[in-house]
């Protein structure tokens, strides 16, 4: 499988940063908040359904942002977690319905990550600051909701090791996608967490003391957990200074839509 790249697309409206080498046979994304439906403050490509925009809107922008994909005809099986900033991970492993009604219900129940190595099935994650985290491998691959929460609990690391055991693969064979978040000077938090992070992951993990580097403690657990460098792709951009392109719950005061990480593998 060829390194990670992302590139800008637009489809339907709908502009995706994406691999669209469809790495292990993965269509995946991340989408920006233009070419939906939603009125401000969630204008307009929201695809958050716990952020007051209305249900019907949401569900509109959802099926535009699985057309942009092509997964639109599987959107009856769609998962979506609802998320919870910890480190719950919900794996789908079995083809049958029985198996996917479970890990729909156990996703809605709270968790923020899905390993998923069954077609056909996609799944969308759900952000505005925290990091995005897309794993592909062969066979299979995992959408993660990393928070500061979920990142001091390596929640990325521990996504990496539950899908080579679900797949079989060894870490090195895995890419791994960070996508938009909230960017190091940009992120405040107390001096407090930002020792703990130090803590963690090392004096890189925050730019001073008072600011504090997600991607950076993302990155770090990726790697720990046996991803290579070279097979690490990340977004740069903040989110709280790209506002014209991305949601941002710091930066627009906690009124705001969410964009998402999607993927999606297709039967062979």
């Amino acid at each position: 499988m060829q390194a990670p790249t992302l590139s800008r697309h637009e489809s339907y409206g709908v502009t995706l940063l994406g691999d669209f080498a469809r790495p292990g046979g993965v269509t995946l994304a991340f989408t920006e908040r233009t070419g939906g439906r939603s009125l401000s403050p969630f204008a307009s490509l929201n695809l958050g359904d716990a952020c007051g925009d209305e249900p019907e809107v949401v569900n509109a922008n959802r099926r535009l942002a699985l057309e942009a994909l092509g997964c639109e005809d599987y959107a009856n099986k769609l998962i979506n977690p609802h998320q919870v900033h910890g480190d719950h991970l919900v794996v789908l492993s079995e083809k049958d319905n029985e198996a996917w009604s479970a890990a729909f219900a156990e996703a809605r129940a709270g968790a923020d990550g899905v390993i998923c190595t069954v077609p056909n099935v996609p799944v969308l994650l759900c952000f505005a600051d925290c990091v995005p985290v897309i794993l592909v491998c062969s066979g299979g691959f995992a959408v993660v909701h990393s928070g500061w929460r979920g990142s001091i609990a390596r929640i990325s690391q521990k996504a990496v090791s539950v899908l080579c055991a679900k797949t079989g693969v060894c870490p090195r064979e895995i890419n791994a996608y960070v996508g938009p978040h909230i960017g190091r000077m940009d992120y405040e938090v107390s001096a407090d967490l930002a020792k703990r992070f130090i803590g963690e992951f090392g004096e890189a993990a925050a730019a001073d003391v008072r600011h504090l580097d997600l991607g950076f403690a993302v990155r770090a657990a990726l790697l720990d957990g046996g991803v290579i460098p070279e097979r690490i792709v990340s977004v740069e951009e903040s989110t709280a200074s790209t506002t014209g392109r991305f949601f941002s719950y710091r930066a627009e005061h906690g009124h705001c839509g969410r964009h998402g990480a999607l993927a999606f593998m297709a039967a062979e």
